[in-house]
């Protein structure tokens, strides 16, 4: 196999998609008179609520508690505003792909092998995503308890601000057209709902490209009650001692650092409502947790952190819903579009599509040194050599000369029932801890797989998506293609391009949605607060025991409106008794 071949489809399906036509440049930014480099924060602070991430919940909660109580956002990225890679659709991959050390992406390899990324700016997951804007099914609402009035009243006032209805060319009309004409029924049109059927999405990209983030959301907050600092990395959460007055440990403060290693302290006020609320996300909350004292006693001795709570279930029911695709060369050019189009299957796997992708010179090169710092990193003689390199980039030129044009279909597998763990490598907080999701370790993702691909496979093969199909080349073409090419650090089998349980295992990739470790009933209760302590919640995607509907990011922005609006009206209750 050609190492510099493969490296090329990386590019696509691992990170992103370039795009190959231009867009508008990236809009005005909001004047937040309250959002500052914590460089200018004074030593010691003191606020109401301390969130600790102003990311896709926490800044929807930061903006509703503002409308009530003073508030402290700690960002340990910067701001996606005046930055087109990440504020244009035509730079998606970009944004993706910058390594360097204030770059809004974090690369991480799991430990099943798999690349991902996790978001370090304001805005979080939403400003790297791919932007597909959809609700969480009614059942999925049941069994969280959330009371559906409320829930839809957030979904509305997240809405106002970030989601608009995608234009539908030829690529996602097709695709559209060929999940119903599989069976993917019925046809439910343009909606956020989450039904059975083929349904067009919403997006968090306008009509002229433009990405609208979460931290668009922060134009609700009432600026003389709130404070965001950017490049702030908390180190700690804060605890008193048991004891008297109080029979168990109750957070009161953090430790944060700015981006010159200055450290400042921030506290809060002297309320019974006061709290600090983790929105550090699913690798971010649990992990920031562990540095604070709260996880398994043994794993935090073994990094000489002092025991607050013991606490096991810190980390645990990490999972990530796989991903699988095949990518189609097509023969006649494709408009460029991220994901609009869903069906939504009664067997639990959700079919999507994206198009008009290009390779990337620069991506190559970014997985070539990862791979090769990879190999290095385990003691394995590095197979990338400078002749490859150079081998890659000819390859690369050569490609885009020739305008390769086409698209992926892939499939998400709903939950997911496999979870794996989170755990420390370090007690630096700015490293990626260690996590293995365990890809379809239980049967039934397998099955759902399974089940998806072959529906992928109808629609290549049905006729509304004829014309984008090369006549002489076959399904097991692309079948083959993807076997060949390393989008992933797994193994390979000889069974993999004959059996479709197998492709599912070895070609598994990320759609970065993964979420858990600080699940509710485990580490959290129904009201998000931490377990064993006081006067600290969690409130993210970390707390999910599944994925919400085809993509999360809209739950868990609806979620930090929600619960911002309940904590308000706790403190409203207390406030008047």
């Amino acid at each position: 196999m050609d190492m510099w071949y493969s490296w090329e489809f990386i590019v696509i399906v691992l990170a992103g998609f370039s795009m190959s036509r231009s867009f508008c440049q990236s809009e005005k930014a909001p004047y937040y008179t309250f959002v500052h480099e914590a460089t200018s924060a004074p030593h010691v602070l003191y606020y109401d609520y301390i969130i600790i991430g102003g990311g896709t919940s926490g800044c929807p909660l930061a903006a509703t508690l503002s409308q009530g109580a003073s508030v402290l956002v700690l960002e340990r990225g910067g701001s996606p505003y005046g930055n087109p890679k990440i504020m244009n659709i035509a730079n998606f991959a970009n944004s993706l792909s910058d390594t360097s050390p204030n770059s809004a992406s974090q690369q991480f390899i799991s430990e099943d092998g798999v690349y991902n990324a996790r978001a370090r700016v304001l805005g979080g997951g939403s400003a790297l995503n791919a932007g597909f804007y959809t609700h969480a099914s009614a059942d999925y609402v049941k069994q969280a308890g959330w009371i559906p009035e409320f829930v839809e009243k957030s979904y509305a006032w997240v809405e106002s601000k970030v989601a608009f209805e995608p234009p539908m060319l030829e690529w996602q009309s097709a695709v559209r057209d060929g999940l119903v004409e599989v069976g993917v029924l019925p046809y439910n049109g343009f909606t956020y709902d989450h039904i059975y059927g083929t349904k067009v999405g919403g997006s968090i990209f306008d009509k002229y490209g433009h990405r609208h983030t979460a931290a668009d959301l922060l134009e609700y907050a009432e600026p003389r009650n709130i404070s965001v600092y950017l490049h702030a990395t908390v180190h700690k959460i804060l605890f008193t001692e048991t004891g008297k007055p109080w029979p168990r440990p109750r957070a009161y403060g953090v430790v944060f650092e700015d981006s010159l290693g200055l450290k400042h302290w921030a506290y809060l006020r002297k309320s019974s409502m006061n709290e600090i609320i983790l929105s550090a996300g699913a690798l971010g909350s649990p992990q920031l947790l562990m540095l604070s004292g709260i996880g398994p006693a043994n794993h935090l001795q073994a990094h000489s952190i002092s025991v607050v709570v013991d606490q096991p279930m810190v980390g645990q029911g990490m999972a990530d819903n796989p991903m699988n695709l095949l990518f189609i060369p097509s023969p006649i050019p494709v408009e460029v579009s991220l994901i609009q189009v869903v069906g939504i299957t009664k067997f639990n796997s959700y079919v999507e599509t994206a198009s008009g992708l290009s390779f990337a010179y620069s991506w190559a090169h970014k997985f070539i040194r990862e791979y090769e710092l990879h190999l290095n990193e385990t003691g394995q003689p590095s197979a990338v050599t400078a002749e490859a390199m150079s081998r890659a980039t000819e390859t690369l030129n050569s490609l885009v000369a020739e305008t390769l044009q086409g698209g992926v279909i892939l499939e998400k597998v709903i939950g997911p029932v496999s979870s794996g763990e989170l755990k420390l490598r370090t007690t630096n907080p700015d490293d990626n801890p260690s996590v293995r999701f365990n890809y379809f370790k239980e049967p039934e993702d397998l099955h759902r797989c399974v089940q998806g691909m072959r529906t992928i496979i109808e629609v290549v093969n049905s006729r509304a998506f004829s014309k984008f199909r090369y006549k002489d080349m076959p399904v097991q073409a692309l079948i083959d293609l993807m076997v060949n090419l390393p989008v992933n650090l797994r193994p390979r089998h000889f069974s993999t391009a004959m059996s479709l349980e197998q492709f599912c295992t070895d070609t598994v990739m990320t759609i970065w949605h993964y979420h858990g470790g600080c699940q509710v009933g485990k580490v959290v209760d129904s009201d998000y607060k931490v377990l064993g302590v006081d006067k600290l919640r969690v409130i993210d995607g970390s707390t999910f025991i599944d994925s919400p509907g085809t993509n999360p990011q809209a739950t868990v922005m609806m979620l930090g409106r929600y619960m911002g609006k309940r904590i308000l009206y706790e403190r409203f209750i207390q406030g008047r008794k």
